[in-house]
């Protein structure tokens, strides 16, 4: 694994903050509107109306419901912007109709969005294979960076995060993932863990596994980035999923920063158990995903 080049500082103009008016959404209203205040960003917060169902029989579209529903929306939308926590805020609202896997792309791309901030209700198993899962198909589609606040994660009204968790897979680039959580780490001069995990590894072989692989860690590590951060290196036997969640709940960290893969269109109510998914259901913490 390649080191990671020179780290520079984050900037965070624009924040989109999707929502369904769900209890789930206003859980990440804190997190967005802390990191709004850090980095000066405006808050875009956004909802997306469900795509008309396909009906059995053609009938000609009634503009009264169209209207109707819009218009419900944007009471709605109106409501949830005028959290208090908004205040001193540069905010604006957005509203559109369709599938969030295409609507929210389109919405980083027109407003230039530096990082999505969502909640998500973290499905898991039978009930993500029957109803999806609305937050992975943001997170696999966006092209900027998400934090998602997962159903664990307690409430923060003041978040900061002052120990970092991130994971690596060697099979990936390094080097996405970590330049954004070393900056991250930087800015808010958190303490900071790499970690990589590598399951099915015999005893007898794991001393020398472990001291390649920590070895191989230290060396992700800018030579700038060692003036302010001593990250510490850590090795674990289980699949990824497990580790990241083992890990984070031992050392009590605030974020986990970890790559995502780009789903195929097809496969968005896939396989129910991929690593990111079963992390974001399940940790304690609010998870940043960067997709590769």
């Amino acid at each position: 694994m390649p080191t990671v080049s020179a780290v520079s500082r984050l900037s965070l103009k624009n924040i989109l903050l999707p929502t369904d008016f769900s209890p789930a959404s206003q859980a990440a209203l804190p997190f967005a509107q802390s990191l709004a205040r850090t980095y000066g960003s405006t808050i875009l917060v956004a909802h997306a109306i469900a795509p008309e169902l396909r009906r059995q029989v053609v009938t000609d579209h009634i503009p009264e419901e169209e209207a109707a529903v819009r218009q419900n929306a944007q009471e709605n939308l109106g409501a949830f912007a005028n959290d208090p926590g908004f205040a001193g805020l540069p905010c604006k609202k957005l509203l559109n109709r369709g599938d969030v896997a295409y609507v929210i792309p389109d919405m980083i791309a027109e407003h230039e969005v530096d990082l999505v901030v969502l909640g998500t209700h973290g499905r898991r198993g039978v009930r993500k294979i029957i109803l999806g899962s609305e937050a992975e198909k943001i997170y696999r589609s966006a092209t900027c960076p998400v934090l998602i606040i997962g159903p664990r994660v307690p409430p923060a009204a003041d978040w900061s995060p002052r120990q970092i968790l991130c994971p690596v897979d060697p099979a990936d680039d390094p080097e996405p993932t970590l330049h954004y959580a070393l900056s991250l780490a930087e800015e808010h001069q958190s303490r900071f863990v790499l970690m990589e995990a590598i399951p099915l590894v015999p005893w007898q072989h794991r001393e020398a596994i472990r001291e390649r692989a920590h070895h191989e860690l230290e060396n992700l590590i800018p030579e700038q980035s060692k003036d302010w951060c001593k990250p510490e290196c850590v090795v674990r036997w289980e699949h990824p999923a497990e580790a990241i969640l083992h890990e984070a709940q031992t050392r009590g960290v605030d974020l986990i920063v970890m790559s995502v893969h780009r789903s195929r269109i097809s496969s968005w109510s896939h396989l129910p158990w991929p690593i990111a998914s079963e992390v974001v259901s399940r940790a304690s913490c609010p998870v940043l995903t960067i997709r590769i």
